[in-house]
């Protein structure tokens, strides 16, 4: 069973969980990073930090579906963009918003660093999701 929680006395936050407890026995799968690359391994969305966040996505819903789960099972994301001012980060926060990926609520965190691993990439996510 999962229990997403949303603690009394903390600032209520948007579209995330203060904590989420599995009780044991729940199969779980720990994601690596989901990046803006297509089944080629071009880069999809080049200085585009909204169309890799798509792309990302995509295929964090193709992993998720070969481990059996989906973003509606996530537990627990982070989400990483490469930006050092607060306006891309939101952008980017928008997109997983609209995405269900925000459904749970699930914990998160959203930041901002100075490079990711490929050449061009702007957004990487990874995730733990439960496996119904």
């Amino acid at each position: 069973m999962i229990h997403r929680m949303t603690v009394a006395g903390l600032f209520p936050p948007p579209d995330y969980a203060h904590a989420v407890v599995v009780e044991a026995g729940q199969r779980l799968a720990f994601m690596a990073g989901a990046v803006p690359l297509d089944g080629d391994g071009g880069l999809v969305g080049a200085g585009d930090p909204v169309a890799q966040t798509r792309q990302v996505l995509a295929n964090l819903r193709t992993a998720l579906q070969a481990a059996g789960s989906d973003l509606s099972h996530v537990l627990s994301s982070t989400v990483y963009v490469v930006a050092d001012i607060p306006e891309p980060l939101g952008r980017v926060w928008q997109v997983v918003r609209e995405s269900g990926l925000a459904e749970g609520p699930h914990t998160s965190t959203l930041l901002g660093v100075s490079c990711l691993g490929y050449t061009g990439q702007l957004v990487e996510i990874t995730a733990v999701a439960a496996i119904p």
